[in-house]
């Protein structure tokens, strides 16, 4: 296996883009949140990722910090090893990061770096510590790291209201570079997993082919349809064959999760 997926990399793709208008409604999310996700092929255990959102203080304001961690277990962790840790601080109101790290090891290759956001000036300090840098990046406005995209856009109102075949673009700061997403809304769909029926939301991100995925449809995501918006199952097609992600667990739910019971 020549390369192994991020997993923190894919949960982060779950960015439900509708625009980047800061807008506040009632939070979808709130401190204490966790989930646990299995990735797997097929059968085989690949490994987990976890997502958990702690608070913390910044500018003597309490902010939201999430802490994301990808491993590999079994076999895969023997044959190929992963070790990511992402991290991302934003604002409770606006979404707006102020900072992220970045620090993964998957067979070798490593990188060790964090960000910091000026929201005013519009740029990104980013400091590597594997390479002893660091480096101002211009950005637009209201950019987002890969993992506070997630939750920012969990919280717009939008976000159930798109129609079917509907595509947003939104920039994403990845890499030390700022890429547009694209991400077209494909319909509602009931999912069967080991919590019950779960009504979802069907959503096929376009991503950038070669690097990871092996084209630029390869990679559907499914939503809860409540007003959680909690990333239930990712499906990918990668360059090194077929991956899948399953919801394994959870805690600290803001509002209520509607499941339908099994006939």
């Amino acid at each position: 296996m020549k390369r192994f997926t991020t997993l923190l990399t894919l949960l982060g793709l779950l960015v439900l883009a509708v625009s980047f208008t800061a807008v506040k409604q009632e939070d979808a999310f709130t401190t204490g949140e966790f989930f646990k996700f299995r990735i797997h092929y097929g059968l085989v255990n690949a490994g987990y990722a976890t997502l958990e959102v702690k608070e913390a203080v910044r500018n003597n304001k309490k902010v939201h910090h999430v802490i994301g961690k990808g491993y590999t277990v079994g076999m895969t962790k023997f044959f190929f090893k992963v070790q990511d840790d992402y991290q991302s601080i934003f604002d409770k109101q606006t979404g707006q990061p102020y900072q992220y790290l970045r620090k993964i090891d998957e067979g070798g290759y490593t990188k060790n770096q964090e960000g910091f956001f000026n929201q005013t000036k519009n740029t990104i300090l980013v400091k590597d510590y594997k390479n002893n840098t660091e480096k101002t990046f211009s950005v637009p406005e209201n950019v987002q790291d890969i993992v506070s995209s997630f939750y920012y856009l969990r919280n717009h109102p939008k976000i159930d209201k798109l129609a079917v075949g509907e595509s947003i673009l939104i920039d994403m700061f990845f890499d030390d570079e700022v890429f547009k997403f694209k991400l077209k809304y494909l319909g509602r769909e009931d999912i069967d997993t080991k919590f019950g029926i779960i009504p979802t939301m069907v959503f096929r991100p376009y991503v950038q082919s070669g690097r990871v995925f092996k084209e630029q449809e390869s990679l559907t995501v499914w939503i809860s349809d409540d007003d959680n918006k909690m990333p239930i199952r990712i499906k990918a097609s990668l360059a090194v064959g077929s991956l899948k992600a399953d919801l394994e667990g959870f805690k600290g739910l803001k509002n209520s999760f509607k499941v339908k019971v099994k006939q």
